[in-house]
């Protein structure tokens, strides 16, 4: 049994060892042929490329459907995440509708029960911020609609959020709109929830202080800051911002209005307030005189 083996191993050995040389030398020789230059050597190959390569196809086919069924999955993958993230936002969107609907219904009621009236003359006009001509000592930026979109001074501007100032100064197509922050703003306010009057005094900085406050005590940081009408320039109610303590422990300002972006204003048309002419009609209605008889003895006497 073992010379039997013996005799096996000393036939394969040297049968391996001339397939192996064959090999190498026909991939040597191959190499060799393929890094020829010729045309004839260039035709040659181009024959063996022509009856090699399409016979390859059935070899290539289950890579080529591999790499598709991978990309699938890959696509599949994808979609599946953008569906989720989709529901997840869907339903983010359904809770603020809802909350939307709550507010709005609660508007209402509020609107209802105090008999709220608004203004039907309070409209606006949007313009487009030109230029900022701030500046350490002025703070202003120009607008491009003026006198023929009808723009009048002391008109209030806002971006949407809050009130951002007034109109001064109107030229026929620009007009320039002084900020909270100018050194040269006033502007009457009331606190809520206290009630308190104030005046928001600009001081070029991008928290101006309050003045004149009434009472300092009933006055918390983050109360709510609205234009209060008074001198009737400024139509009452439009959002300034919220109360904050200052550095220097004065109240001071955080304004609702992005001054850091803007690009769009909205000057509020105002209508000045009519004058009473006649105060004793508004106080009382006229009286009609009344007339007295006299009796007739005393008229004979």
């Amino acid at each position: 049994m073992a010379r039997h083996t013996y005799d096996r191993e000393q036939f394969t050995r040297p049968v391996r060892r001339i397939l192996v040389g064959t090999l190498v030398v026909l991939f040597v020789a191959i190499f060799l042929f393929w890094r020829i230059d010729g045309p004839r050597a260039e035709r040659i190959r181009a024959q063996i490329v022509d009856q090699v390569v399409p016979s390859m196809d059935w070899a290539l086919l289950p890579v080529t459907r591999l790499s598709g069924m991978v990309d699938n999955f890959h696509s599949y993958a994808r979609i599946h995440e953008q569906n989720r993230q989709l529901r997840r936002e869907l339903q983010q969107m359904k809770a603020w509708k809802e909350a939307a609907l709550q507010l709005e219904q609660e508007n209402a009621k509020l609107l209802d029960l105090n008999k709220v009236r608004l203004d039907p003359k309070l409209t606006f006009i949007t313009g487009v911020v030109l230029a900022d001509s701030g500046s350490p000592f002025r703070k202003s930026v120009l607008l491009n609609i003026g006198a023929r979109d009808g723009i009048q001074d002391g008109w209030a501007a806002t971006d949407g959020l809050g009130l951002v100032g007034r109109i001064s100064g109107v030229g026929r197509t620009s007009s320039r709109v002084v900020l909270l922050t100018d050194s040269n703003s006033r502007v009457p306010v009331a606190i809520q929830p206290s009630g308190q009057r104030a005046i928001v005094a600009g001081d070029n900085s991008p928290v101006p202080p309050l003045d004149f406050l009434e009472s300092h005590e009933r006055v918390r940081p983050g109360d709510r800051i609205v234009t209060s009408g008074d001198g009737g320039v400024l139509p009452a109610g439009l959002l300034v911002g919220t109360v904050v303590q200052g550095s220097d422990d004065r109240l001071r300002v955080r304004l609702a209005a992005d001054y850091e972006r803007l690009e769009f204003l909205r000057v509020l048309r105002s209508s000045p307030a009519e004058g009473i002419a006649a105060t004793g009609g508004l106080v009382a209605p006229a009286r009609e005189k009344q007339t007295v008889a006299l009796p007739t003895e005393a008229a004979d006497g």
